[in-house]
């Protein structure tokens, strides 16, 4: 009886140990295939636009080659309140990955440390001093791109003259950093050239841009350039420009696609945009993504797979890419965006 007791109780610690084991190791595929199964969500500034749609495109590539799923929501307009909203959504539905492009960083933080902590990898995009997340990717340096549109609009007005920047928003960090990299450049390198007025907010609104530029150019007659951060402000300046009959006396660069200016680089009231292809970025996000979700760090002179970022440089938790394209009436079809 002893004997077979001991039995008994030895053929339940092997029991056991077997379960065990195969749970073990059950668990590691798992978390393999987790790797190449991720849920990853997408959450843009505003949703619905060309900018932002590229995104949703960049991401299915990646899905499509490594599996998983890649889903883009948020707020139609670009409201701080509403993108949190999105984020705390993703976080609920137990996203394994979120990609998101902050309104406002500061309104997020707190969300996107609690997305974290619950085992959520968070790559952000135009947010490099973002604390909470896992990386942040930049298509570019941000202070390189600022001095790039200087360096644009000095040549175009002779380096003299007064000139206003357009943000869409004072809490766009990216908008921000080009902005602030750009009026001390000029400070530095043209020195007869002044900004007219403090940054401008457009809340990347069309109509709020061409209003504010109306305003511009009634306080500011002597004004000879404007720069447009967001996708939307080189058009809503360009439209004030034109009903006031200043093409060839005011010059607008800045960030936007063929599709919303078109008619503006034709008529010369746009002389040039910069763009980075979001398909290329959202893509080199999920692969980001994907390499600590294996257990891995990016380190600079990795390739995420696109154009781009084939060898990327990393400064603490932000990746840099050179990723910009200029675009003027001569090349309009070399827009990525361009349907």
């Amino acid at each position: 009886m002893k004997k077979s007791r001991i039995s008994e109780v030895l053929l339940v610690f092997v029991l056991i140990f077997l379960i065990t084991a195969c749970g073990s190791t059950s668990g590691k595929v798992n978390e393999t295939q987790a790797a190449g199964e991720m849920k990853i969500v997408s959450i843009p500034k505003l949703v619905g636009v060309a900018w932002f749609d590229r995104m949703v495109s960049g991401g299915e590539r990646w899905v499509a080659e490594n599996g998983g799923s890649f889903n883009q929501t948020g707020p139609s307009t670009a409201d701080a309140a509403l993108q949190l909203q999105a984020l705390e959504d993703a976080i609920t539905e137990k996203a394994d990955v979120i990609h998101i492009v902050p309104n406002s960083t500061e309104t997020l933080e707190i969300a996107m440390k609690r997305a974290m902590d619950e085992g959520i990898v968070v790559i952000s995009h135009e947010a490099p001093d973002a604390k909470n997340v896992t990386y942040d990717i930049e298509a570019f340096q941000n202070s390189a791109y600022g001095e790039h549109f200087i360096d644009a609009l000095a040549e175009l007005i002779n380096g003299s003259g007064e000139y206003a920047i357009i943000v869409g928003s004072i809490q766009a960090e990216t908008h921000m950093e080009w902005a602030n990299a750009a009026l001390a450049y000029q400070k530095e390198k043209y020195p007869d050239m002044s900004l007219a007025a403090d940054f401008v907010e457009s809340n990347e609104d069309h109509d709020t841009a061409y209003n504010k530029t109306k305003e511009l150019l009634k306080t500011y007659p002597n004004l000879k350039g404007i720069i447009g951060s967001s996708v939307i402000d080189p058009a809503g300046a360009a439209l004030a420009v034109e009903e006031a009959g200043k093409v060839g006396e005011v010059f607008i660069v800045g960030t936007s696609v063929v599709d919303v200016v078109a008619s503006y680089l034709e008529s010369g009231a746009i002389s040039m945009i910069s763009l980075w292809d979001t398909d290329k970025t959202s893509y080199a996000m999920c692969e980001a993504a994907k390499i600590v979700k294996e257990g891995g760090e990016v380190k600079t002179g990795d390739n995420l797979g696109e154009g781009g970022y084939e060898s990327v440089v990393v400064e603490g938790n932000v990746i840099y890419g050179t990723a910009w394209v200029d675009i003027t009436v001569d090349n309009m079809d070399d827009d990525p965006y361009r349907s």
